[in-house]
């Protein structure tokens, strides 16, 4: 190694046996070094602030939340920090809603050990990666994206409409009742009616639809 140092990189995914394999396998590359594990969005995000990690390795799917919600929240405190997505299978919502919230990398979990630390060594240098089979499915759905005359944009009232847009760019209710003067509470009832209207679950869900539709806006090729 030259004395460079290592990348310090943080594992999170609610299987303990899942972070002793990650633990194991990066731990024979000497320039990788895990320097903390959690189980949950709340350790991850309480986690990545005591580790002070280069890289976190994020599950998608946690206990008591989203790994998106994690990656928000960790690029927020620590936007020097890298984060890649790690999951067991490609879902179209959840990869656009990383990469609006921030990720640099979307791994499935059969990549190989080498193709994960070569994922590390690459978003730490400021690279940004998709796994090749999650690539081909979103651009693919991407570029075939239409917006019909029933499309749930033009349901949305302006205030709704810039709440959206302030959702996909990583805001929380707070942010959004500060910035366009608004309390928490009527916040709340415009995500609320958001959700309903363009028929999804959740604001991770919403900031993907919202991405996917401007992927849509000029594709003429």
């Amino acid at each position: 190694m030259n004395g460079q140092r290592r990348i310090r990189v943080m594992v999170v995914d609610d299987h303990a046996v899942v972070r002793e394999g990650l633990r194991t396998l990066l731990g024979r590359h000497g320039d990788l070094e895990v320097v903390g594990e959690a189980a949950s969005v709340e350790e991850a995000i309480a986690g990545a602030q005591a580790a002070s990690p280069d890289v976190v390795v994020l599950d998608v799917r946690l206990p008591d939340g989203s790994g998106v919600e994690a990656c928000r929240e960790i690029r927020s405190a620590r936007p020097e920090c890298q984060v890649i997505m790690l999951t067991s299978y490609a879902d179209e919502e959840a990869i656009v809603a990383s990469i609006m919230a921030g990720a640099a990398g979307y791994l499935l979990k059969d990549a190989t050990p080498d193709a994960l630390a070569g994922a590390i060594r690459t978003v730490h240098g400021g690279g940004s990666l998709l796994d090749p089979q999650v690539a081909s499915m979103v651009l693919g759905r991407l570029r075939s994206g239409q917006h019909p005359a029933d499309d749930p944009w033009h349901s949305l009232t302006d205030q709704e409409r810039e709440v959206l847009e302030r959702i996909a760019s990583g805001e929380t209710n707070r942010q959004i009742g500060v910035d366009m003067h608004l309390s928490e509470k009527t916040v709340k009832h415009y995500v609320s009616s958001i959700l309903s209207k363009v028929g999804v679950e959740n604001r991770a869900a919403a900031a993907a639809w919202l991405t996917r539709r401007k992927f849509g806006v000029g594709q003429d090729r």
